[in-house]
């Protein structure tokens, strides 16, 4: 018996015949120290709905209940882990709601009442697509006071980039002009079952309560798809795509037209995206 009482992980997932599916992304948490490290990163749960993506056998959801979240919201695609989960409800009552749903489709607004944070081991496949459907919202502050998240390394690398780096890019900016983006840890890829090629990474994202400088995000997102589209070329052309007069915009902003996109700070694109 593990801390909860429930069975070990192992012992779940050979009860319930679960295997890893590579189809869904999945790679499994087995070690309960780990989990419980990651919840605890996400900081003070006690009063705040906790939305999980992607549970599996529920080695991150045992671990955010034994820390204390007030509720958790378990979003799973996979009917197999769906009895798996529902022993860990039956052992934490009223505090487990699993959705049956793919979290690309969850309309959130309508799902989550209260103060919420989100904390994930997210599946590969959609794990981008995840962070910027969550950052990339009209309605700004959103729904969610944080972001724990679990990403390939290379991902997390790419989201706390800093300027003129290998990595930074246009997900490094979105996500640094709408939140306060850490990198925690590392974790080792034979932490999973079965062992990914990749070490993956903790990121953890604080909503800024206004982003600066203010801009319409659909427009920093077309300054910085020109930007980085042509990632070789000088800003005066790659930013052709975007303004008529590329050189008298930028030398407006005081910076120079033969600089390229990676050497621009995260500011610099908000304000070219005012320009728009």
């Amino acid at each position: 018996m593990s801390d909860d009482g429930l069975p070990p992980l192992r012992e779940v997932i050979a009860t319930h015949g679960l295997a890893a599916k590579k189809s869904l992304g999945q790679n499994f948490l087995f070690d309960l120290n780990l989990t419980r490290r990651i919840a605890r990163a996400a900081g003070d749960l006690k009063d705040v709905t906790v939305v999980e993506i992607g549970p599996g056998p529920g080695g991150l959801t045992r671990a955010l209940l034994m820390e204390g979240a007030a509720r958790v919201i378990a979003v799973e695609r996979d009917e197999r882990t769906l009895p798996a989960l529902a022993e860990i409800a039956a052992a934490y009552p009223g505090r487990l709601e699993v959705i049956s749903a793919d979290a690309l489709e969850v309309d959130w607004v309508n799902v989550i009442s209260g103060p919420a944070k989100i904390v994930a081991n997210l599946p590969y496949n959609v794990a981008t697509a995840l962070l910027l459907g969550w950052i990339g919202g009209e309605v700004w502050p959103p729904w969610f006071s944080s972001l724990t998240l679990m990403f390939q390394k290379e991902v997390a690398e790419r989201i706390v980039a800093k300027p003129g780096t290998e990595h930074y890019g246009r997900l490094s900016i979105i996500s640094q002009w709408r939140c306060v983006a850490t990198k925690l840890f590392d974790v080792n890829r034979s932490a999973f079952t079965p062992p990914p090629k990749i070490t993956s990474s903790i990121v953890h994202l604080v909503p800024r309560a206004v982003c600066e400088p203010v801009c319409e995000l659909r427009n920093l997102q077309r300054v910085t798809a020109a930007g980085f589209g042509q990632r070789r070329k000088m800003l005066r052309s790659s930013l052709k795509a975007v303004f008529e007069r590329p050189e008298e915009v930028l030398e407006g902003l005081g910076l120079e037209p033969q600089k390229r996109a990676e050497e621009l700070s995260v500011a610099d694109f908000a304000r070219l995206a005012q320009k728009l």
